[in-house]
């Protein structure tokens, strides 16, 4: 199911790899942003995901982010969250912020959302204030070179490749989707660990990110991805 929402959401992306990135690059990150810790990485730079919004404060939290820039940062708890979920449990530091490009509030005050992301962040501290957590941020860009294209695009057909044979019957995106959001569509689609998410999202760029995915779908221990 969840691979299923996941492909969906990419497919129906509107525009070229272009023009996302341009309205990346037109959308700064805020040195501040309401973070949505979730048990498992939920977004990736290049990815688009659905979330349904139920909690009071996370409802709070999208009250203010839409009437501001509407920007939320996905963060990943730490293990052991359970015991204070209600408060402020532990997180990584490493997220990714996300842009909404689609919401609906529902006549209970719950929240369907789309989020778009745009690049990852790291946490430098917590402002108390507020009923949802939100979060002092640097930006930590992917990187990817013009000059890695070439390589971008045969990482691609090697994860093709480890997807057909890890993934029977599996349904990969044509070439008019851009590798980045493959890429990032199947690191949040497959069952992975959420460490081995973590590992992924911690890669400098798609080619990195790509090579990781290719050795956890070969075979290889989650260390050596």
């Amino acid at each position: 199911m969840r691979a299923t929402i996941v492909l969906i959401c990419l497919l129906l992306l509107p525009g070229p790899l272009l023009a996302q990135d341009q309205r990346a690059a037109a959308t700064p990150l805020p040195g501040s942003i309401p973070i949505f810790p979730l048990p498992d990485i939920a977004l990736f730079p290049h990815s688009t995901q659905p979330f349904h919004i139920f909690e009071q404060r996370y409802r709070d939290m999208m009250v203010d982010a839409l009437a501001g820039d509407s920007i939320i940062g996905m963060v990943m708890l730490r293990a052991g969250f359970e015991a204070d979920y209600e408060g402020r449990p532990p997180i990584h530091e490493l997220g990714t912020a996300g842009r909404i490009v689609r919401s609906e509030r529902l006549p209970d005050g719950r929240y369907n959302l789309l989020l778009e992301g745009f690049t990852k962040f790291r946490v430098l501290g917590e402002d108390q204030s507020r009923s949802y957590r939100l979060a002092q941020v640097e930006a930590v860009p992917d990187v990817l070179l013009e000059s890695d294209r070439e390589e971008l695009r045969e990482r691609r057909l090697q994860l093709e490749g480890a997807l057909r044979s890890a993934v029977p019957g599996v349904r990969i995106p044509g070439p008019e989707v851009p590798a980045e959001e493959m890429i990032d569509a199947f690191s949040l689609a497959l069952p992975l660990q959420p460490s081995e998410r973590m590992i992924l999202l911690q890669a400098e760029g798609p080619i990195q990110r790509a090579l990781r995915l290719i050795r956890r779908l070969r075979g290889g221990p989650p260390s050596s991805i």
